[in-house]
């Protein structure tokens, strides 16, 4: 096999490894969470919990990465972390045990992203790779496992959803080792302080970037959390339920393996406003009907609403951020994404569905309205260049 399609290979098998584990955990974690007694405002409450966590956690620990120059020794550190946090699950009860062991396993598990991103950014603008076409392996075995999911909670029960989590996690922590070294995939990095991390973050347009990505993201919160609770509730069975979660990333898929094309033709700021406008499409009809017809409709646009926005954002990231701070632009990403923003909506969602059922949905409309307006001001506002950290609001060309 060629150097190339290994070093391709192996950075598809991270990412089919990574998202086996999420395809588990998006759907069913909060199945599992419920089976453990708690209600649906303490789900929201435990999930929160943990997305704030990653705000301080997850920067943290990628600027030590950045420091370093290193990626595999964290991730296997990382990856270790989240399987011991996982298995605490065994020994813990109520809610502030259940949040403890919570915290742990997910800002281990959340810091394996940022870092496993920068490697593979990094071979795909030095090798010439479509990171499209590397990232729909994730796709793939986000649906089989989340497929999967539904027959084996069905067979096995909400016990099952552990220990699943933790065989793959072990399928993680080979694919973390068989990562290509550091100087492989990025030149060695520049000594860094916390000045030039508030440097990016004082910067227009790497804000806007984070406002358009964490909005995108926290419109997702509704359907994250409770659809899989919503779609019992209403009488859809777990084998259905398993198949609306896998639609979507069959059409997430399509458009990974159209990535390229699509940034061509749209650039990474407009595969951001892409992504929001279909969001105030889908949640605006998940609101108005749980019928089982539009739920199929509704899970195509996955493709758009998660898929074109996270293209969009892995190549803003790629051309737009200072070399010497690429895991630390990715975390931050995540924080906010996933961290701040997600965490905000979250901790109310748990409430908004207890009172409001899919009406909930109407909510996450407007922050993807709010994520357009802030994706059509990136657009606007940079030039295609990487941010230079000595010139506020400024960029440069690569």
């Amino acid at each position: 096999m060629q150097p190339t399609m290994l070093r391709a290979w192996r950075l598809s098998f991270y990412f089919g490894a990574v998202f086996a584990v999420v395809g588990v955990m998006s759907p069913f974690w909060p199945v599992f969470l419920k089976a453990r007694g708690l209600t649906a405002t303490e789900i929201g409450l435990l999930l929160s919990a943990g997305l704030w966590l990653r705000v301080l956690a997850n920067p943290l620990i990628a600027q030590l990465a950045d420091r370093r120059g290193e990626r595999r020794r964290p991730l296997l550190i990382l990856t270790t972390t989240a399987m011991l946090g996982f298995l605490c699950f065994l020994f813990v009860e109520g809610f502030w045990g259940l949040l403890a062991v919570n915290l742990i396993a997910s800002v281990a598990f959340s810091s394996i992203m940022p870092l496993g991103e920068t490697v593979v950014l990094g071979a795909v603008y030095r090798l010439g790779l479509d990171y499209g076409r590397l990232r729909i392996w994730g796709s793939i075995t986000f649906i089989a496992t989340s497929f999967a999911g539904g027959p084996m909670l069905a067979a096995f029960g909400s016990w099952s959803v552990l220990w699943a989590i933790l065989a793959l996690l072990a399928v993680v922590f080979l694919s973390c080792a068989l990562l290509p070294e550091t100087h492989e995939n990025r030149e060695k990095p520049a000594p860094q302080t916390s000045g030039a991390v508030l440097a990016l973050l004082r910067q227009p347009v790497f804000l806007l970037f984070l406002a358009a990505g964490g909005l995108s993201s926290a419109s997702h919160a509704v359907l994250y959390g409770f659809a899989t609770l919503h779609w019992r509730s209403v009488g859809f069975s777990d084998a259905v339920i398993g198949a609306l979660w896998a639609e979507g990333v069959v059409a997430e898929i399509i458009l990974f393996w159209l990535g390229n094309r699509l940034l061509s033709r749209f650039g990474a700021a407009n595969l951001l406003a892409l992504g929001a406008a279909a969001g105030m499409v889908r949640w605006t009809a998940m609101g108005l009907s749980d019928e089982l017809w539009l739920a199929l409709l509704t899970q195509g646009l996955h493709a758009f609403t998660f898929g074109a926005a996270h293209l969009g954002a892995m190549h803003f990231i790629a051309r737009a951020a200072p070399k010497e701070m690429s895991a630390t632009a990715q975390s931050l990403h995540g924080a906010v994404g996933a961290g701040i923003a997600v965490g905000l909506v979250m901790a109310s969602a748990g409430w908004l569905y207890q009172e409001f059922a899919n009406g909930a949905y109407f909510f996450m409309a407007g922050i993807a309205l709010a994520s357009l307006a802030a994706a059509l001001l990136l657009a606007k506002t940079w030039d295609g260049g990487r941010i230079n950290l000595s010139d506020t609001g400024k960029t440069r060309d690569k």
